[in-house]
């Protein structure tokens, strides 16, 4: 397909205004195909060509301006419209669409449960084309009114309130002027919990067969979107610019949740089936007011251009999180984005395929280079950058230049340009230069404490590898006499970096740990001297903030990964420490990192065992301090770790026998299917079992389940199954897909699979041509051979980058995958 220039969308931008779209919908012609007539009046500026873009299974007729236009003239997506006069025009395209399995465009699903099917569509970048016709860029905006005709007994959603007409005939009230690609309709039999705020509709959908789980959480999913929506009413000047808002939680969902205008789609993991921790009940607060943010940021004032994608998501992350610990309960939510969210931009930005936060326009020539983008660069950095700008310009010149923007853009686009001046209006500081360090550069910087005592003062010297200028609050701390394991403060205080060319001096004799980026302000990688590294192995539990436990959780993580702290250390400094650990983000990112990264990958298939039998005990340790039913969070994370990391059967297999765990909890199906999976990966038990439990719990999470169980099973026919049904065929949808691809490779069986690693790059790069950008992407994040950590494998990936072509989203998942597995080897040799 042809992808869309920057440089045609400007000559496009400047041809048309687009005033009005109108689109029928019809739902009810079989499990296939769908119905899509569109109407669009525009007006052409001059004279010229031009042309729409579509991708139909049948193309049935267009005219223009009652003229009919020759339907085979559709070159690939485009329909060209040649001789165009300057005025208005009337383009009316009646075509049948394709129903997606893959999260792209009107994904279909029927539901194991009940057999019940549900619509939604997922229209961002060019699957709008999937849908209806378009002139499918953001720059372009529109009103758009859509009918729709549905099976009797559905509900039908849409960005716009929508009222049922009778006869399965449904139209949305129109949308004020918004973005092609956050056009959004969700149809089928939901199960909904509405209610009024401040005059508005709010409302939450999910299947029918979620319906309990989302009835018992709908009270504290609405507390957290009216906390939100109240909190940015206080921040924002302009008001909620839509006629409702609603959250429908759907299946399969390939993101976290996307920001349609009045309409939020979120993956209906969201709704909890079984037990969760507060940290996961936090996440999924934090991605409603991430969502919320948008319909300021994002649908309001919109890009116009993907090359500032950042924009749009720095801001609702930076607000997201600001905004829970303001207005919510959740009032830790930096240590989670500390320990969890920001190691995915400090990942990303050390890859050969990094990017500034804000890229050079020239470097998103396209609409398939924007995609590749949407990384923990424009999401975690952006945020960090943001959250940087705001501690050095101060939060009141902040916001007052974030609502300067909005009332200057309102529903229209706006550049990186606009932005920075907007914030240059509200402050004398130069917001321009700031920009230009923080957004227009790559890579992480690297801040190094060099401390020396005289005279009854220390002096602190921060070496500083990078180009950026940090505001750090630099905390000192000093073990509790007679406690070796406890620290106090003694001070934070605030150092500008680079420090010109004198050390900073502070009264006394040296702390024992001085830490720098205390509080996790800024972006970059710290380290320590000599005696703070000493102190940080023996206290770091007893550090009293979880802030800053987690800044040095983050430090110890960064050494790790570069080389300078044996992978064994940090094994050991969690074994020490978690067992004293209250903050559950913490224990989960720590314990997350010990097995996926050090003890899978980090470590050589000799020292692994030893790792495995060291978390088993920390685990165990944790396990029975939570017996008093104190800590239900933390307990649950320690089943569900001791679970994974386990290395014989015995234990687990008895819990799975006996339906809990002793002290608790039962086993509900989350924890039954991690169980499982398990007991698949050591081969103590078959299909028979797994159809068993599958018969217990036949939902779409027990269907995927099922699909990792039999992957996993360490058999040579299971594994040519598993295989076959990811790369010889295109029957698994996207979510059975990722299930069969975490089941298929496991650390305990690399010489079972070893044969299937030559066979992953060709495979890999025929599946993404054939499927598309959504199943690229899980093909080459879930299906990659991550535990082959070999030179050959290094090997044999270049030569697929260098020697085929893969499609832009597999190529730039498996460079990034190639460079991981680089890191792990270096890893190895240290």
């Amino acid at each position: 397909m042809s992808v869309l220039t920057r440089d045609e969308a400007q000559t496009r931008a400047k041809l048309l205004d687009v005033h009005h779209y109108g689109i029928e919908l019809d739902l009810t012609g079989g499990d296939e195909t769908f119905g899509s007539l569109t109407v669009i009046r525009f007006t052409a500026r001059a004279d010229a060509d031009t042309f729409v873009e579509m991708k139909p299974a049948e193309l049935r007729s267009v005219t223009l301006d009652g003229r009919p236009l020759d339907p085979g003239t559709l070159d690939e997506n485009r329909l060209p419209l040649k001789g165009l006069s300057a005025g208005e025009h009337e383009l009316r395209v009646d075509a049948a669409m394709r129903y997606s399995r893959t999260g792209e465009g009107m994904h279909r699903f029927t539901d194991p449960t009940d057999g019940e099917t549900y619509l939604y569509t997922q229209l961002f970048m060019e699957d709008v084309q999937r849908v209806f016709a378009a002139f499918d860029q953001p720059d372009l905006k529109s009103v758009f009114e859509l009918s729709v005709t549905a099976p009797e007994g559905w509900t039908v959603l849409a960005n716009g309130i929508t009222e049922h007409l009778g006869d399965g005939h449904w139209k949305a009230a129109p949308t004020p002027l918004i973005s092609t690609y956050l056009v959004a309709v969700a149809a089928g039999p939901w199960h909904s919990v509405r209610t009024e705020h401040s005059g508005l509709p709010f409302g939450l959908h999910c299947r029918r067969s979620l319906a309990p789980y989302l009835d018992a959480d709908a009270e504290e999913i609405l507390d957290i979107t009216r906390a939100c929506y109240d909190r940015y009413h206080e921040k924002f000047d302009e008001p909620y610019p839509f006629d409702s808002y609603d959250q429908a939680f759907v299946p399969e969902f390939n993101a976290g949740a996307m920001e349609n205008p009045g309409l939020v789609t979120f993956r209906d993991e969201f709704i909890y089936r079984s037990a969760v921790t507060d940290t996961e009940r936090q996440t999924r607060a934090m991605v409603i007011a991430h969502e919320m943010a948008h319909m300021w940021f994002g649908d309001l004032v919109t890009l116009r251009w993907w090359d500032d994608i950042w924009l749009n998501e720095s801001f609702a992350e930076y607000m997201g999180y600001q905004t829970l610990t303001e207005a919510t309960r959740f009032t830790d939510t930096w240590v989670d984005f500390g320990v969890a969210r920001k190691s995915w931009g400090y990942d990303a930005d050390q890859r050969p395929s990094t990017h500034p936060v804000a890229p050079d326009p020239d470097a998103v020539p396209d609409t398939a280079s924007a995609m590749l983008n949407f990384d923990g660069i424009s999401y975690a950095k952006g945020a960090s950058a943001l959250r940087q700008l705001v501690a050095w310009l101060g939060e009141k010149d902040f916001l007052a230049g974030i609502n300067t923007h909005f009332a200057r853009h309102k529903f229209a686009n706006a550049t990186l340009a606009d932005f920075i001046d907007n914030l240059a209006s509200a402050t004398e500081r130069d917001v321009h230069a700031w920009a230009d360090a923080w957004l227009r550069t790559t890579g992480v910087d690297t801040l190094r404490p060099e401390i020396t005592e005289a005279d009854g003062q220390w002096h602190l010297t921060v070496g500083h590898e990078g180009s950026r200028p940090h505001r750090v609050t630099v905390g000192a701390y000093d073990t509790v006499p007679g406690e070796d394991t406890r620290l106090v403060l003694r001070e934070r205080f605030e150092l500008d970096v680079p420090q010109g060319d004198s050390a900073t001096r502070r009264p006394g004799r040296r702390p024992d740990l001085v830490l720098l980026n205390d509080g996790d302000l800024t972006y970059a990688k710290v380290r320590f001297d000599t005696k703070s590294f000493q102190t940080v192995r023996a206290a770091l539990s007893g550090l009293p903030d979880p802030l800053t436990r987690a800044v040095v959780w983050n430090a110890l993580r960064d050494a790790v990964r570069d080389g300078e702290l044996p992978a064994t250390a940090y094994i050991e400094a969690a074994r020490t420490h978690l067992p004293r650990e209250r903050d559950l983000a913490l224990v989960q990112g720590v314990l997350s990192f010990a097995t996926a990264h050090v003890a899978d990958r980090y470590l050589s298939p000799e020292q692994r065992p030893a790792a495995l039998a060291t978390l088993t005990d920390l685990c165990r340790d944790l396990i029975r301090r939570t017996e008093d039913g104190s800590h239900p969070g933390l307990r649950l994370t320690a089943v569900r770790h001791l679970i994974d990391v386990a290395a014989h059967p015995d234990t687990i297999s008895a819990w799975f026998s006996e339906g809990t765990v002793p002290g608790g909890p039962e086993l509900d199906p989350e924890l039954r299917w991690r169980i499982l999976g398990r007991l698949s990966v050591l081969g103590a038990v078959d299909d028979a079992v797994i159809d068993a439990e599958l018969v217990q719990d036949p939902s779409a999470t027990g269907q995927e389940g099922a699909a990792r169980c039999r992957a996993a099973l360490p058999d040579p026919q299971a594994k040519q199954a598993a295989w076959d049904a990811m790369f010889a065929t295109d029957d698994l949808s996207n979510y059975l897909f990722t299930a069969t691809a975490q089941g298929f490779w496991q650390p305990e069986q690399t010489d079972l699979v070893r044969a299937y690693v030559e066979r992953y790059w060709s495979d890999a790069v025929a599946v993404a041509e054939r499927r598309g950008p959504a199943m690229a992407e899980a093909a080459g994040r879930w299906a990659f051979p991550a535990y082959a950590v070999t030179p050959e494998t290094l090997a044999l990936g270049e030569s697929c980058l260098s020697d085929t072509d893969p499609i832009p989203a597999l190529r730039r998942k498996l460079a990034d995958q190639l460079d991981d597995l680089a890191r792990a080897l270096k890893v190895r040799q240290a």
